[in-house]
């Protein structure tokens, strides 16, 4: 079943997101995901999303969670209106998301909030790359719009200050959460440079690489798990 991109504008279906709890971020993550990846399996049923709740792969922090509480969060965001159960020809329920609606967003800002329900923090280069698995982002200079909309509809937080190697977040944590959150970032990030241009040169060089290895690291990750997808698949052919 395609994925619906068009937004209805009319006052009753008017963005109505709402800070979600690391259960129910994890869902919300993974149906924008799979409904990108694979539409082929799209909605999804109950075991496939607890599946890929907890999968190792493209997940910060790894969960084990159990089927019944995957149901109650299903539940829970059915009632936020952020989900809809699909019944069709067979027995089992399935499930999708209504995010287009719920936050108000375009099918990349969409791929943008998904990469951050499931991962959290992280730098705007790791971000592209990982987001690009969903919807394609040339470059740098194509999500920088795309993450000042999202900031100026509070969406997306910014960690750290613009420019290289900044961070940023999704902004449906609860206020304790984010609050957390700042403090861990602002704890690990990198202590005021001294005055000197040479010391203000190194700084912006280091940004820099730290940027270029930030995405070179994510493409790797992304490569790695394609390659493992088509391993699996060549398998079940196989057998």
């Amino acid at each position: 079943m395609p994925e619906t991109t068009q937004i209805d504008n009319s006052a009753e279906n008017q963005p109505q997101w709402r800070p979600l709890d690391s259960y129910q971020r994890r869902v919300i993550g993974v149906l924008i995901e799979k409904s990108k990846t694979t539409p082929g399996s799209y909605p999804l049923t109950l075991n496939s999303i607890t599946t890929a709740c907890n999968q190792k792969s493209n997940r910060n922090p790894q969960m084990n969670i159990a089927s019944d509480d995957v149901e109650l969060v299903l539940d829970q965001l059915r009632e936020m209106k952020a989900v809809v159960e699909i019944h069709g020809d067979g027995r089992v329920p399935k499930y999708k998301h209504t995010m287009y609606q719920w936050l108000g967003v375009s099918k990349t800002e969409i791929a943008v909030m998904g990469e951050l329900l499931l991962r959290g923090e992280q730098t705007v280069g790791e971000l592209r790359a990982r987001a690009s698995r969903m919807e394609p982002i040339a470059g740098m200079s194509e999500l920088k719009p795309i993450l000042d909309e999202l900031v100026q509809r509070k969406l997306v937080v910014e960690l750290t200050p613009a420019g290289r190697g900044q961070i940023v977040t999704h902004n449906l944590y609860s206020e304790t959460e984010l609050t957390q959150i700042r403090g861990v970032v602002s704890s690990t990030s990198d202590p005021p440079a001294p005055a000197a241009n040479t010391a203000s040169e190194n700084r912006g060089s280091a940004a820099a690489n730290r940027t270029q290895m930030d995405e070179m690291a994510a493409t790797i990750e992304l490569l790695k798990n394609e390659i493992a997808a088509l391993k699996q698949r060549m398998d079940q052919l196989e057998n």
